[in-house]
């Protein structure tokens, strides 16, 4: 069958990109697949997927090449003995990774004439098609301006930036978050313990949650532009709570690490003066880090 839509290389065949996979065979758009082991691809070759049977055949089939696998060690190893094979493809690289390893990626594939995408996915699975799945970006705008339609396909585009390093750093930055929360939660309902710990996190624990998240954007805005955040909770009092917290977790049995490495520099600054609401704790933080 013909179709103007752009064919497209999917290398790494698991769930995640599987997932990919389907939505393009769904979107009509001519899909090759290869996997290190080929059974993998059974099913999406029952749907019309053409099976590579090498890296350099997957490679060849597509000038849009998107890869989906372990880690980086595995994209290199997958790219390096097929080098030849990269002038004028768009690769688009949707493993996690760190940004510096992005960068080099970047540079070495542009050096092969290829055109370079890196991408953090902002979904598991069974999101990838639906509005709700977004996917960072960043490399070349050339690539992603040129492919953004298909590239749609998949999630929701987000374009950060053209230091291909930018994706992965975004991506890394919401897992934090989203580790940070499941944390906190998982905390939280230990501390409530099992036998209410659903009813806690229904009626309780997610509206809170939401309702703390709605102050997170005008505090990030004022603090980004040096004005002091109009938070209505001063540190000496959340280093109370914190502490109360704390105290509580060791009485009722739950670990309390999570949270007691804020207590220090949460009074180091109270102590110093240098901060008198919660998000100077970020830049006293973020200094910590970085010393």
């Amino acid at each position: 069958m013909m179709t103007d839509k752009p064919s497209v290389t999917i290398i790494g065949l698991g769930s995640m990109g599987q997932a990919l996979a389907n939505a393009y065979l769904e979107a009509g758009h001519p899909t090759t697949v290869w996997n290190r082991t080929a059974a993998k691809a059974d099913a999406l070759v029952a749907r019309g997927a053409t099976r590579a049977a090498t890296v350099s055949d997957a490679l060849w089939a597509s000038d849009l090449v998107v890869l989906c696998v372990l880690d980086y060690a595995a994209v290199d190893g997958l790219l390096a003995p097929n080098a030849d094979m990269l002038r004028g493809r768009v690769l688009v690289n949707l493993t996690n990774g760190q940004p510096e390893q992005a960068r080099r990626t970047g540079e070495w594939a542009t050096a092969q004439g290829a055109e370079y995408l890196d991408g953090g996915i902002m979904a598991i699975p069974s999101m990838i098609g639906t509005p709700e799945a977004f996917i960072l970006y960043s490399g070349s705008q050339t690539a992603f301006d040129r492919y953004q339609a298909a590239l749609e396909v998949l999630a929701v585009p987000n374009f950060v930036g053209t230091d291909a390093g930018l994706a992965a750093l975004n991506d890394l930055a919401l897992l934090s978050g989203m580790y940070g929360t499941i944390a906190g939660a998982r905390h939280a309902t230990a501390l409530i313990g099992p036998e209410r710990a659903a009813e806690f996190t229904t009626s309780l624990l997610i509206p809170w949650l939401q309702a703390m998240a709605n102050v997170l954007a005008p505090s990030s805005t004022e603090r980004e532009a040096g004005d002091i955040p109009s938070e209505e909770s001063p540190l000496d009092m959340q280093a109370i709570a914190l502490a109360n917290i704390v105290e509580a977790s060791r009485s009722e049995g739950v670990g309390e690490d999570l949270l007691a490495h804020l207590l220090t520099p949460m009074r180091d600054i109270i102590a110093a003066g240098e901060g008198d609401v919660l998000t100077d704790l970020v830049d006293a933080i973020g200094k910590e880090i970085r010393s």
